[in-house]
C-alpha cells in the first residue's frame, strides 16, 4: 500500500492510492496516518479493502507529510561512503546519530523556507524507515519485522548552523522549520522487494546534483533500526532518516548554496517523488 495524507496543512486526512494511482480517503477507517494505524495489526485490515469502495478524492490535493505526530524524527548521518569522503570526513566505525525536530516535518511538495541568518543551504535526498511496532534490544533479524515501510526525506541542512557554529551540534542545522519534507507516501514494507537496491537522484534546478543507490549505504536499514534499539525504544511511528549519497552542495570547492528561488526535484524507486522551492522567511527579502 501507498498511505498518505492530504490536506490543508494541520487539517490533514488519511488516504491511500489505489490501482490507478487515484487518491481515495481513508477517513472512514483510520483517524490519521500515526503509531496507531501502522501496526501489523492495522495494516492487515487495511489490506482487506476494496479500494475502489472508498471515497475518490478528486483534484490535485495538497499532500502532507505521509506521516502524522512522529514521537521521534532520528536522522543518521555519514551512511555513504562516498558522501563521507565529500565531506572530508571519516568513515563512521559506528552510525553518526542525531535528531530533527517535528516542526522541520512538512508536505513534499511544501516549500522550504531559508532561516534567517542562513547563509549555507544545502540538500541531501534520504530513504527514510517508518517503524510499525515498538522496539527494544533487537536483533537485525528481528529489526526487520518492526519496519511499517518506508518514505522519502529530504534532509535539509544549513550547513552554517550546523559546521560553523559548533561542529558536534548537527541537530540545529538539521531541525529548523520546514528542513523535513516527508512522503510523498509511505510504501509499507511488503510492496518493496529489496530496500537495499533503490536508485536515488536529486536535481536542482533541472540539473542533476544526487545520483546514488541504497546498496551503497555504510550500514543499511535493518541495521539501523537494531542499532538504535539498543540505545532508546522505538514506537510505532517514529522516522528514521538513513544518510545521503555524494552530491550535495557542501561536497563542492564552490559551493552552490541554495537560494531563494532555486528548486529541488527528488526521487526514490518505488517511494515516488519530491519537488520543493526554497522562498525567504516571511517578511525577509
Amino acid at each position: 500500500m501507498k498511505l498518505l495524507r492530504y490536506g490543508p496543512t494541520g487539517a490533514e486526512k488519511p488516504g491511500v492510492l489505489d490501482a490507478s494511482n487515484r487518491v481515495r480517503d481513508l477517513s472512514s477507517q483510520i483517524h490519521d496516518i500515526d503509531g496507531d494505524s501502522l501496526s501489523p495489526e492495522s495494516l492487515a485490515g487495511l489490506r482487506t479493502l476494496d479500494l475502489e469502495s472508498l471515497p475518490l478524492v478528486e483534484g490535485e490535493p495538497r499532500l502532507g507529510s505521509c506521516i502524522a505526530r512522529p514521537g521521534k524524527f532520528v536522522a543518521i548521518g555519514l551512511n555513504y561512503s562516498d558522501h563521507a569522503t565529500e565531506s572530508g570526513l571519516p568513515i563512521p566505525e559506528e552510525p553518526v546519530v542525531f535528531y530533527k525536530t517535528d516542526t522541520a516535518m512538512c508536505g513534499p511538495n511544501d516549500d522550504v523556507i531559508q532561516p534567517r541568518g542562513s547563509s549555507k543551504l544545502d540538500w541531501e535526498i534520504e530513504i527514510a524507515i517508518v517503524i510499525g511496532s515498538k522496539a527494544q534490544y533487537l536483533d537485525e533479524d528481528a529489526a526487520a519485522q518492526v519496519i511499517a515501510g518506508y518514505c522519502i526525506v529530504n534532509d535539509v541542512s544549513e550547513r552554517a548552523f550546523q559546521i560553523d557554529r559548533g561542529g558536534s551540534q548537527w541537530s540545529k542545522g538539521k531541525g529548523c522549520d520546514t528542513f523535513g519534507p516527508t512522503g510523498p507516501w509511505l510504501v509499507t514494507a511488503d510492496e518493496i522487494a529489496d530496500v537495499q537496491n533503490l536508485g536515488m537522484w536529486l536535481d536542482v534546478n533541472g540539473k542533476r546534483m544526487q545520483t546514488g543507490n541504497t546498496r551503497n549505504m555504510i550500514f543499511n536499514c535493518s541495521y539501523l533500526v537494531s542499532y538504535l534499539s539498543q540505545f532508546m525504544t522505538l514506537m510505532p511511528g517514529d522516522i528514521i532518516t538513513t544518510g545521503t549519497p555524494p552530491g550535495v552542495a557542501l561536497g563542492h570547492s564552490e559551493p552552490p548554496w541554495l537560494q531563494p528561488g532555486d528548486v529541488m526535484h527528488l526521487g526514490i524507486d518505488g517511494l515516488g517523488e519530491q519537488r520543493q522551492t526554497v522562498v525567504t522567511w516571511p517578511g525577509q527579502g
